[in-house]
């Protein structure tokens, strides 16, 4: 039998996590590119990189290109009405994290994507990551027997330039909305659902309108409890992009650390090593301790989420994250600011 005409995808918004998409969608035999749109420079040299068509504002290109897909990865205020404008022609989008930069656009993309039939999947790669599927797997098995606590650290160091931008040095503009976004969401995927926040944010660091650190608490639907250390001004090896060994927008350095410990009454799991802690023996403090390695093999995220996004267009697939699913990330992620402005915990309604 022929094999299935590749998927035709539109990219919009040409900076780094863009360009990215548009590296992955020519990995992939099941997609193609079809159109670059971004009225910025940037937008088009990629096109002429690439050797595709560029517009500048998306019902242009909408209407001349007619893909069967677009990817949405322009800056956060922009997510929801170009998503909107996508969904009402009836094409399926793939939208970057944060699905919205509030929970009323969030709930306005759910259901416009509902209301229309069509699918709408939420950029958050990580979840495409195999380190990521195997704790989910790991946990979801029962080897480590009743979660009792989370522990996950995202310390490192930005580099000045990253603020030249003005936006970045702004309230939503800091590492909460910008980067915690992902760990919460692994978190969820991994762990389960979050019930309630609590949390102190600081600008001490670098002085700017928008936070620099933050310090987590988080309840767990089913009791277990954890807690997240994120700064951005810390000259440190514990995060995500520095330990997984994920080649996204940049080519972060890999330090070889842990970045997240989910910790058990049987047993206990750090990631992304995948180390399995156990006692070899009735569990005691006295009790010796053997580790085993759940080991998978690696895979580009970014890559495999564009496969997916394919498998999704073509009604094979469910996205892995909906706009709903999304929007719970997102209530975590500005329960965060909201608490510690609040100095209380903040439940969770969605």
């Amino acid at each position: 039998m022929p094999s299935a005409k590749p998927v035709r995808l539109a990219v919009v918004g040409a900076g780094p996590i863009g360009q990215r998409h548009l590296q992955a969608i020519a990995a992939e035999s099941a997609c193609a590119a079809v159109a670059v749109v971004d009225p910025a420079p940037a937008g088009a040299a990629a096109a002429a990189e690439w050797d595709l068509p560029h517009y500048a504002a998306l019902a242009e290109m909408l209407d001349a290109v007619a893909p069967d897909g677009v990817v949405n990865a322009t800056p956060n205020r922009l997510h929801v009405p170009l998503s909107l404008d996508c969904l009402s022609r009836g094409i399926p989008v793939l939208v970057e994290k944060p699905i919205a930069d509030t929970l009323e656009g969030a709930a306005a993309l759910a259901e416009a994507s509902e209301a229309a039939g069509v699918p709408l999947l939420v950029g958050h790669h990580r979840r495409h990551n195999p380190i990521v599927a195997r704790a989910r797997e790991v946990l979801r098995s029962g080897r480590l027997g009743r979660l009792r606590a989370v522990s996950a650290l995202w310390l490192l160091h930005k580099p000045a330039d990253y603020f030249q931008a003005a936006w970045r040095r702004e309230p939503g503009g800091g590492p909460v909305l910008i980067n915690l976004i992902h760990d919460i969401d692994s978190l969820r995927f991994i762990a389960g659902e979050i019930a309630a926040v609590q949390g102190m944010t600081g600008t001490a660091g670098r002085g700017f309108a928008v936070e620099d650190t933050a310090a987590v608490l988080l309840r767990f639907r089913d009791g277990a409890l954890g807690t997240v250390l994120l700064s951005d001004c810390a000259a440190a090896p514990w995060s995500w992009e520095l330990t997984a060994g994920e080649r996204t927008s940049y080519d972060f350095p890999e330090t070889g650390q842990d970045c997240y410990v989910f910790a058990g009454s049987e047993a206990s799991l750090a990631v992304p090593s995948l180390r399995l802690w156990r006692h070899d023996g009735p569990p005691g403090w006295l009790t010796p301790m053997a580790q085993e390695r759940c080991a998978v093999a690696a895979a580009d995220p970014i890559r495999r989420q564009i496969a997916h996004f394919a498998e999704v267009i073509r009604g094979r697939a469910a996205p892995l994250i909906t706009a709903r699913d999304a929007a719970r990330t997102l209530e975590a992620t500005l329960a965060v600011t909201e608490a510690a402005a609040a100095g209380r915990e903040i439940a969770l309604t969605l």
